[in-house]
């Protein structure tokens, strides 16, 4: 598994991350998301040193860069090898490696390109390729699906999936949130380098939420209501949070006392509503 405890890093004045506790299960994704997430991957990956804090991980390591990390001159082929054989293996078993690699990522007819004469996207394919190469027991991934086209994308989403059952344990930063709520297991959110929310995806998401349209209702009319909180108004469409046991008919009564409702109804939240509520409430 992989596993951070109480890590810390400062550039000068800028604190990148404070205090991060973070543990990846082996046959587990994690999805990372906000501000200080690259800095905690490279962390992970033994790329720099915390000031504070210590990691722990076993096994073999898959390292995806936010940035390419290519050698330009080197043939796509060679590139895996080089990279397989750097982990350990010996020549047959990273030249077989690479080739599986390469097909899966679809860069079998590039496989005697040079790295420079790929396009942006094979390019990054190539970078995917690398990262898995060695068949990792823990995948350290920034922003994987960045530059993907949708095939690709869907490649990667299954090739991750595949990983994890295989048992890898795979942490992966992104913004993006609706791959974060389809792919991984358990997320975790930083707001200016701290965890400010952390926990199994399903469970971030299921707070109950109300919309209500209440075109005639004073901005306030919800503030004083037990167990609710007013997330957002715009042009009479109010978004509330229900506390557990909060009555949602009482909510009803109290929007119909105020005039005409259009609509009332139960949603749920996205990783996006959680990850604006959360930062927005710091």
């Amino acid at each position: 598994m992989l596993e951070l405890n109480r890590v810390a890093k400062r550039f000068g004045d800028v604190v990148a991350c404070a205090e991060i506790d973070l543990a990846v299960k082996y046959g587990e994704v994690f999805g990372l998301a906000g501000g200080g997430k690259t800095t905690v991957l490279r962390i992970a990956a033994g790329l720099i040193q915390p000031d504070a804090g210590t990691v722990s991980l076993t096994g073999r390591l898959g390292y995806l860069p936010s940035a390419r990390g290519l050698y330009p001159r080197m043939r796509v082929l060679d590139q895996l090898v080089f990279l397989a054989e750097l982990h350990g293996a010996d020549t047959n078993e990273a030249v077989r490696a690479a080739e599986l690699w390469a097909a899966r990522f679809g860069l079998r007819g590039r496989r005697t390109d040079r790295v420079r004469q790929l396009s942006l996207l094979d390019q990054r394919r190539l970078c995917l390729a690398a990262a898995f190469v060695n068949t990792p027991d823990v995948l350290v991934l920034d922003e994987p699906f960045a530059d993907l086209d949708a095939a690709s994308a869907e490649v990667l989403a299954a090739l991750v999936r595949e990983r994890a059952a295989a048992g890898s344990a795979v942490l992966l930063a992104t913004d993006e949130l609706a791959v974060v709520e389809r792919l991984c297991d358990r997320a975790g959110v930083l707001h200016n380098g701290r965890m400010v929310a952390e926990g199994a995806v399903e469970d971030l998401r299921a707070r109950v939420e109300l919309a209500v349209s209440a075109p005639e209702a004073p901005v306030d009319w919800a503030a004083g209501l037990p167990g609710v909180t007013v997330l957002s108004v715009h042009d009479g469409l109010f978004r509330l949070a229900l506390a557990d046991g909060a009555d949602d008919q009482a909510v009803l009564a109290a929007a119909l006392a105020t005039g005409p409702v259009r609509e009332f109804s139960r949603v749920r939240p996205g990783l996006a509503d959680v990850f604006r509520d959360v930062v927005g409430s710091r």
